[in-house]
């Protein structure tokens, strides 16, 4: 028990979640593996992925992920994260003495690149041109410049082995990149799926969530039988792509609902009911949270697909909806049209505030 006990509380703040008052993630986000001692003493788990037989997704405790490929002309790394750490170069030599000659930087996010000096100088570091922007104008020794750097697409080859590289937009950052290895059908793409469950909390604090939507459908025109997604215990496969990309579309489809439901005159000013005009601001927060709890519950009691709920079928619903429909209904109101706006003086059309 560290010094804050098991909950820092406070007035202002966030309650405390209980086991209680959330579903238990579904067997299918559990695999065996994290059953075995062995994976937490060693602090990595190492699983060949996708054909050919040498290409390699590695796991921690942390819930961190990376992958790496062996070419018979050194090793391909994609991406070196601090949660990793030194147990990546562990891994790599589990399976290979081949020498670590490159390193790809998804993104520049530090969560998943940020022990990517643990491979020493002489390595070719390899990302896009943005990547490289932002670590200059954020320096971090841990993260060093990439070495290599493209625009929009881009190969590498090393021992005859292909990676493609491609840039598609901005969405979870403005520089995450997508990793394909062809023959080994293997993709790479970071923060956008997190295999047998719902995302971290706000869309992964994802800056672009127009990109982000669009990334799901981006990520199927590839050709893949493994997904490495950057997060938590699983790789994904296709069926991992298409069942999340379903959840995302509820959300939208509730929180767009809930902004024409609570957008109109009406509706707003019975939120500020009551209150001075010192205390509108409570309001406005009633106001979007009020969204984001109909759009939660509405997505967290439909019946989807295949007939089962979302916390049912996916690990973290109950916990992390709430957080993604504030954002993505929140986005809405960026990012999407508001059909419409207010005409001249209080009158005109509905639209969305």
């Amino acid at each position: 028990m560290s010094k804050y006990g098991d909950f820092y509380s406070t007035k202002w703040g966030f309650p405390k979640a209980v086991p209680e008052d959330h579903y238990p993630s579904p067997a299918q986000f559990m695999p065996e593996y994290l059953n075995n001692p062995e994976y937490y003493e060693k602090g990595y788990h190492v699983e060949n992925v996708g054909d050919g037989g040498n290409f390699y997704w590695v796991t921690s405790p942390a819930g961190y992920e990376a992958g790496f490929v062996v070419t018979g002309a050194g090793v391909v790394v994609i991406d070196a994260p601090p949660g990793l750490g030194e147990n990546l170069p562990a891994a790599i030599r589990s399976i290979t003495n081949e020498p670590v000659t490159h390193l790809i930087y998804s993104h520049w996010h530090s969560d998943h690149i940020g022990a990517a000096s643990v491979f020493g100088p002489g390595v070719k570091i390899v990302g896009h041109e943005i990547t490289r922007e932002l670590l200059s104008r954020f320096p971090d020794k841990q993260r060093p410049l990439p070495t290599e750097t493209f625009k929009t697409d881009a190969t590498l080859e090393v021992g005859g082995v292909k990676l493609e590289l491609s840039h598609k937009g901005a969405d979870h950052t403005p520089d995450n990149i997508y990793i394909y290895a062809p023959d080994q059908k293997v993709l790479t793409k970071i923060d956008i799926i997190s295999p047998g469950s719902v995302a971290f909390m706000h869309a992964d604090v994802s800056e672009n969530i127009s990109g982000y939507y669009k990334a799901h459908d981006d990520i199927l025109t590839y050709d893949f039988k493994a997904l490495i997604g950057g997060h938590i215990s699983r790789w994904g496969t296709r069926e991992d792509v298409e069942i999340v990309r379903e959840y995302w579309h509820d959300l939208a489809k509730f929180a767009e609902e809930a902004l024409w439901e609570m957008s109109n005159a009406e509706a707003l000013q019975g939120f500020v009911v009551g209150m001075g005009r010192e205390y509108q601001l409570v309001g406005g927060e009633n106001w979007l949270n009020s969204i984001a709890n109909y759009a939660t519950e509405k997505t967290l009691t439909k019946k989807t697909s295949n007939g089962q709920t979302w916390p049912e079928r996916l690990a973290g619903a109950t916990v992390n909806t709430k957080y993604h429909a504030w954002t993505v209904a929140e986005s809405i109101r960026l990012e999407r049209t508001h059909h419409g706006y207010q005409a001249l003086g209080n009158g005109g059309p509905a639209y969305i505030a």
